[in-house]
């Protein structure tokens, strides 16, 4: 890839990333607040603006994305309030919402939720429901980014969360099995890792 065509490819990622970032929910203990959203104030003495055709396309995407942050927002309340399965079927409000055709933050948008979908469902001991939306995320993915790596970091997790749970079992076939689901963790981690690596060489503009 050239210098010129991946400095495009990153100001289309940072794009993408800068706008879910405002939406995400990096991981609902650990969040502390996000922007209320709200779009600037217009210039004084501003009263109407002639409507241009992008200016549709602007709207639908900040609306898709108020959505899914609202979704993220519930979320964290219901887990806050001790409510899994509520929170869970929050997240999943953020799949439904509909954005604008070709948006890329939809699919970053829809990344990020299942990533965050399936550590919720991990936390409940559905280890293969967790699964399955990592599957499903990877399987969506048109390019690599933040969020895809983000999509193999937590398949890392439930790998070794699965892994865990045969730690310590005297039955050989377990051991075995621990002993692969623990490299198809590293597996994952070093997949996250290489497609991070990826991304900051375009930041820097290296091959």
């Amino acid at each position: 890839m050239t210098s010129l065509s991946s400095a495009r490819a990153w100001t289309r990622l940072t794009r993408a990333a800068l706008r879910v970032l405002v939406v995400a929910l990096a991981a609902l203990a650990a969040c502390t607040g996000s922007d209320d959203g709200r779009p600037a104030a217009p210039p004084p003495g501003r009263v109407t603006q002639v409507t241009q055709p992008e200016d549709g396309i602007d709207q639908h995407l900040m609306i898709a994305l108020s959505q899914a942050k609202n979704f993220h927002h519930k979320a964290k309340v219901y887990m806050s309030d001790g409510k899994p399965d509520l929170a869970i079927a929050a997240v999943r409000g953020v799949l439904a919402v509909t954005f604008p055709a070709g948006a890329p933050e939809a699919e970053d948008v829809r990344a990020d939720a299942r990533a965050l979908l399936a550590k919720l469902l991990l936390a409940q001991g559905q280890a293969d429901a967790a699964m399955s939306e990592i599957d499903a995320g990877l399987a969506a993915a048109t390019r690599d980014s933040f969020f895809v790596a983000n999509l193999y970091t937590v398949r890392g997790e439930i790998l070794e969360a699965q892994a865990a749970k045969l730690d310590g079992a005297a039955a050989p076939d377990d051991v075995t099995r621990a002993r692969e689901l623990k490299r198809q963790a590293i597996v994952a981690y070093d997949k996250s890792i290489a497609i991070n690596e990826a991304l900051q060489r375009q930041l820097m503009g290296r091959p």
